[in-house]
């Protein structure tokens, strides 16, 4: 017994002699604390701010054959809009050549005979979009309709008219009340800012992992340890301990600008968010490890981690796309990355709640992947040894 104890005891002493020496080295290296600490925030706040999904202020030309009061009241609602921009212009042509230069994004145009064809009951009010960019086109469409619509249909129903417009708030006696569910605000950094975790996650446990363990590869500074009675299992834990510090430390500065920079709510438990994150920063850094392990050269572990694990997060986990509308081939690749089952549910986490078929559906596909890569990882290790 007391044999089996002091052997746990000067394992505990070289893990913790060990930790002490990775953390040492990770403090005086002013690199890696850059892609572990400034790097992350500086992603925090491009994509925060630099990237959003939204369309704001697109300008629209606007041409008014009609200048009746009426046509005027028709299209005022496209001046009480943010995301809106209407550019008065005098004629189809002058418009026509705004939209070919790409000086504007699309043409409203209020036919000459509006006001007589509203006492008709037939006015009609036409849209011309940019459609190169087909998700922006149909974005600026259903902002432009909404925002034509509610006023189209108030002068209509002052008119004893129904002006058709290609989105109504409103159908005759029928009025539409839309409800936006997980996102209220319909704000993209709120969509945007929780794939951020999954993002730096990936940046600080693969990347930077397969970086520096690669450099000690060349050094010689595992060899070194290797003739010591250090285990590889031990050198393996010692060298997580630290980056998953960073991580957190990272985890921390999403959480902070999640909350009192961009205002994005916290519908779940902040419990399970830390613990699933917990969990895939381990995924990440035996990533790290088995691609530092297996190239054993900084330049090509630096390439491989970021094939491998930042681009695919960044691309391939619905950071951007939704994976149901790609190609099945992508679709299925994208299902293989950890990154895609994080992504899926530190996004519930922050905005739909806790959703807990969810949660332990893919919490438990993250405790399989770690299991799987640490045991690769000292696998390769080991295998190294002999």
């Amino acid at each position: 017994m007391s044999t089996g104890m002091d052997t746990r005891s000067r394992a505990l002493a070289r893990l913790a002699a060990l930790t002490r020496k990775e953390t040492r080295q990770l403090l005086r290296d002013p690199s890696s604390l850059a892609i572990g600490i400034l790097l992350p925030i500086l992603l925090i706040l491009l994509f925060g701010f630099g990237l959003s999904l939204d369309v704001k202020n697109a300008p629209l030309a606007l041409v008014m054959e009609d200048s009746s009061p009426t046509a005027t009241q028709a299209v005022a609602g496209l001046s009480l809009t943010p995301y809106i921009s209407p550019v008065p212009m005098v004629s189809m042509k002058e418009a026509e050549a705004l939209l070919r230069a790409h000086k504007v994004d699309g043409i409203v145009r209020v036919p000459g005979d509006f006001a007589s064809r509203l006492a008709a009951g037939d006015a009609r009010i036409q849209i011309v979009v940019n459609g190169a960019d087909a998700n922006k086109a149909n974005t600026i469409l259903r902002y432009a309709g909404a925002a034509l619509g509610s006023n189209a249909q108030r002068v209509a129903d002052r008119g004893g008219g129904a002006p058709a417009v290609p989105v109504a708030s409103g159908v005759g006696s029928v009025t539409l009340e839309p409800r936006l569910w997980f996102n209220s605000a319909n704000n993209s950094t709120w969509y945007l800012v929780p794939g951020l975790v999954v993002l730096i996650m990936t940046l600080v446990g693969a990347f930077l992992t397969a970086l520096v363990m690669a450099r000690e590869w060349e050094r010689g500074t595992l060899e070194a340890l290797f003739v010591t009675p250090v285990r590889p299992a031990e050198i393996l834990v010692a060298k997580i301990i630290p980056y998953f510090g960073i991580g957190m430390v990272g985890l921390g500065l999403c959480l902070v600008a999640a909350r009192w920079l961009f205002e994005v709510p916290m519908a779940g438990s902040l419990f399970l968010l830390v613990l699933a994150s917990m969990l895939y920063l381990i995924v990440a850094v035996g990533i790290g490890l088995v691609i530092s392990s297996v190239t054993r050269n900084q330049f090509l572990a630096s390439q491989v981690a970021l094939l491998s694990s930042f681009l695919p997060a960044l691309l391939l986990s619905g950071f951007l796309f939704d994976l149901r509308n790609v190609p099945w081939v992508v679709s299925v690749i994208g299902h293989i990355l950890p990154a895609t089952y994080f992504m899926e549910l530190i996004r519930a986490l922050f905005l739909a709640g806790n959703i807990w078929p969810l949660v332990i559906k893919n919490c438990l596909i993250l405790v399989g992947y770690a299991v799987g890569l640490l045991c690769v990882a000292r696998f390769v290790t080991r295998k190294r040894l002999d």
